[in-house]
């Protein structure tokens, strides 16, 4: 797919789900744009394991220094008495900025792990994102973590447009951007790049690749896209807290991007949908069920997490390319076999000739040859 086709599907998909907002419930709203900021978490994840091979289990800690530097930006902001336009690019920008700078400290120490040593690395990060929050409580909050004074919808749109239509404007809009910046990236030079080293990192080496520099990047790329997620999370909620970016979250996004499928951008879209889609479709279900006020208890969302690792068990047993790639074999499969032209025929040799050629009459030495008659 080509450049410009890529943004003009991009700005087609914010249009359509902008439009969404105008005819459904303001709880969808909100739905969609919680969708939207799962979807840049698990899109940088996508890069990051999918195109780089790099596992990593603390894209949810990413996540939270993008809120959390969304929520100290903001309050700074408001403190100061700034209003308006910059009160919601600003801190969404210093959020993407902060999750960097850790991504960047991240690649820089993990630079050569790989494997479990690298997920358990990335673990460990959201592990201690309790206890960092708690060490630092004046300026982080604490376990009940930060509330966050944001710009609301234009004046202009108060009368005609939710709060929560406002929100997932600002969310389809941003993730759509990363969604097309990433795919930019992994369709470009830098893609190559980082395929290469993740298939071989020695030949890439040999090819003039720096595998090292490659993986830090990689790590920054993800960790900004992570970054944006988080910022609008914190936009969405108006808050930030460590009880909302806790290891099962991680573990989340990971299975979201496996089962919807880990190579593909397209797949972190089906991901994000079953992340938000899921726990609120086994509550629905679960509400209508007479059931005691105990159990109701144990099922709010444990139930959640068995049927969401039973579904990533039969993914991988079914569709090992998640559900993306079981979506294109399918496509592959029902659509018409395109007519093959018959090859261009060419002219035909001319038979071997079968004209047995004049015989010619020994002479006696020292005389001519004999020529037959007639020649």
């Amino acid at each position: 797919m080509s450049v410009m086709k890529r943004y003009l599907l991009a700005a087609a998909a914010a249009v359509i789900l902008i439009g969404l907002t105008f005819v459904v419930p303001s709880f969808t709203s909100y739905q969609l744009a919680t969708v939207c900021a799962y979807l840049c978490g698990i899109a940088g994840l996508t890069l990051l394991t999918g195109a780089g091979g790099q596992l990593s289990l603390g894209q949810a800690a990413l996540m939270a220094a993008g809120a959390y530097s969304y929520a100290l930006t903001a309050n700074s902001m408001a403190d100061a008495g700034t209003e308006g336009t910059l009160l919601l690019l600003v801190p969404l920008a210093a959020a993407v900025l902060g999750a960097a700078v850790l991504g960047l400290v991240i690649g820089l120490a993990a630079g050569r792990l790989h494997g479990p040593y690298l997920a358990g690395f990335t673990m460990a990060l959201v592990v201690a994102l309790p206890a960092v929050t708690s060490t630092f409580s004046s300026v982080l909050g604490g376990d009940q973590g930060l509330w966050i004074t944001v710009e609301k919808r234009p004046t202009a749109l108060r009368g005609t447009v939710s709060n929560e239509a406002w929100q997932a404007w600002l969310a389809v809009v941003c993730s759509v951007l990363v969604l097309t910046l990433l795919a930019n990236l992994l369709h470009g030079r830098f893609g190559r790049h980082l395929r290469a080293v993740r298939d071989n990192p020695v030949a890439a080496a040999l090819a003039g690749i720096n595998p090292a520099r490659t993986k830090v990047t990689a790590f920054v790329i993800s960790s900004a896209a992570a970054g944006m997620g988080g910022g609008l999370l914190a936009y969405t909620t108006q808050s930030a807290s460590p009880g909302a970016y806790s290891l099962v979250f991680s573990l989340f996004l990971l299975m979201a991007a496996v089962v919807g499928g880990i190579g593909s951008l397209t797949g972190a879209v089906w991901g994000a949908l079953l992340l938000v889609a899921l726990p609120h479709l086994i509550s629905t279900a679960t509400a209508r069920l007479d059931l005691s006020a105990d159990l109701a208890q144990r099922l709010d969302g444990n139930l959640a997490v068995a049927i969401f690792g039973l579904v990533l068990i039969l993914v991988v047993l079914l569709a090992p390319q998640g559900i993306q790639g079981l979506l294109v074999r399918i496509g592959r499969r029902i659509r018409p076999p395109r007519a093959v032209s018959p090859p261009l025929s060419s002219p035909k040799p001319a038979p071997p000739s079968t004209a047995t050629p004049p015989t010619r009459i020994p002479a006696p030495h020292g005389q001519l040859p004999a020529t037959p008659k007639g020649q």
